[in-house]
């Protein structure tokens, strides 16, 4: 995975509507945030957008493919989708779809449990 400096400058700057936008290096790519909810990746300069069941029909329909990675030799294929390459000229556009991975992004995180805070017997001990 790869993100130069250019394109995520770029993809802040289109996504800046949505506010509170932050890109962060990942394994050589990048995550798009909002606020602190993931909505996007970068992978070699490409964008790639979260969806759901429902919305990558959208993707599918305009011939975008999944974010696909390799997975210890296996394809791995993630919820996110190759962002259409006509958006990329129309920022009003670009933010709508955007804002659709935004709130898939944030729905799953709501429905995600928070991970367990187990205290071991002996970090109990530690704490008396």
């Amino acid at each position: 995975m790869t993100a130069s400096r250019d394109f995520t400058a770029f993809v802040q700057e289109l996504f800046a509507p949505l506010g509170g936008v932050a890109v962060r290096p990942m394994f050589g790519g990048a995550g798009v945030y909002s606020r602190g909810v993931m909505f996007a990746l970068i992978d070699d300069d490409t964008l790639y957008l979260k969806a759901d069941a429902e919305s990558k029909k959208a993707f599918e329909a305009r011939g975008c493919e999944p974010f696909v990675y390799d997975g210890k030799g296996k394809p791995v294929q993630m919820s996110y989708w190759k962002m259409p390459p006509e958006l990329v000229d129309d920022a009003d556009e670009a933010v709508k779809w955007a804002q659709t991975a935004l709130s898939i992004a944030r729905a799953e995180k709501a429905a995600t449990p928070p991970p367990s805070r187990r205290v071991t017997l002996g970090a109990a001990r530690r704490h008396r």
